[in-house]
């Protein structure tokens, strides 16, 4: 039985739910990280399942170290980590900064930032070869937001997803001699309920027509990007941001 396990936060919708079914598909035991929606993670459990792979749903709020704690010894109990997918994230009301709180700036945070960070440091602890690990692979999600900035709209998060794209080349050269690579995607306008979370649940029809390929990527799209990241196909890949936009993040 193939003990690899990938950690995929945020795992229960989205693009985090496309990479757990993908990632179950290459092999790996995967643990479907989700926060609230119980049913949702179950689902993908169940599909993966279906498909004769393993899968558990493990509920934990990566906005909290307690939780993500609780989440890591879930996955030492399931197998041996090899893969960490950092896709946990939130957005908030469209605003302008002037109007947001710092209720608000801290949380967006605290969950797209922090958590990312805890998250890496567990993984790293279990993947390193100093420390007695196999080695493996991080993939943090971004976002087109972080180079185009979100003026108007959340530049909050713009400005959490500028962070990741830092960490990522940071992480990838503290850890480069550790058996670990590290890598991100960033993702443009994706057809997912992310939007609604940020009220904007019309967003991508709106968009899509728009957009240069005349359309939004689908969650698919991005979790194919992230599986090739930590396949052995990218093993000269570390440091490395793969946008994921349909050239969105080109424009001026």
């Amino acid at each position: 039985m193939n003990d690899r396990v990938m950690i995929v936060t945020g795992g229960s919708r989205g693009i985090g739910a496309a990479t757990a079914v993908l990632g179950a598909a290459v092999g790996y035991a995967v643990v479907v990280n989700y926060a609230s929606n119980r049913d949702a993670a179950d689902g993908v459990v169940a599909t993966i399942e279906a498909a004769g792979r393993r899968a558990i749903a493990v509920a934990a709020d990566v906005g909290f170290e307690a939780d993500i704690a609780e989440l890591f010894e879930a996955a030492d109990r399931f197998g041996t980590l090899t893969a960490l997918v950092n896709n946990a994230g939130i957005v908030d009301q469209v605003m302008p900064l002037a109007e947001m709180s710092a209720a608000r700036i801290e949380r967006m945070l605290r969950v797209n930032v922090t958590g990312s960070l805890l998250c890496a440091r567990e993984a790293v602890r279990r993947m390193s070869t100093k420390r007695g690990g196999r080695g493996g692979g991080i993939v943090n999600v971004s976002s087109v937001a972080a180079k185009l900035g979100g003026a108007g709209q959340y530049v909050d998060y713009a400005a959490s997803k500028g962070a990741i794209d830092t960490f990522t080349v940071g992480l990838a050269r503290e850890v480069i001699d550790e058996g670990i690579r590290v890598c991100a995607v960033r993702p443009g306008i994706i057809d997912t309920d992310i939007h609604a979370s940020g009220g904007q649940p019309d967003r991508v029809a709106e968009m899509g027509p728009g957009l240069p390929m005349r359309r939004a990527g689908t969650a698919e799209e991005v979790a194919r990007a992230i599986l090739w990241l930590l396949s052995p196909e990218a093993s000269y890949s570390t440091g490395a941001i793969l946008d994921v936009s349909g050239a969105r993040s080109i424009l001026p």
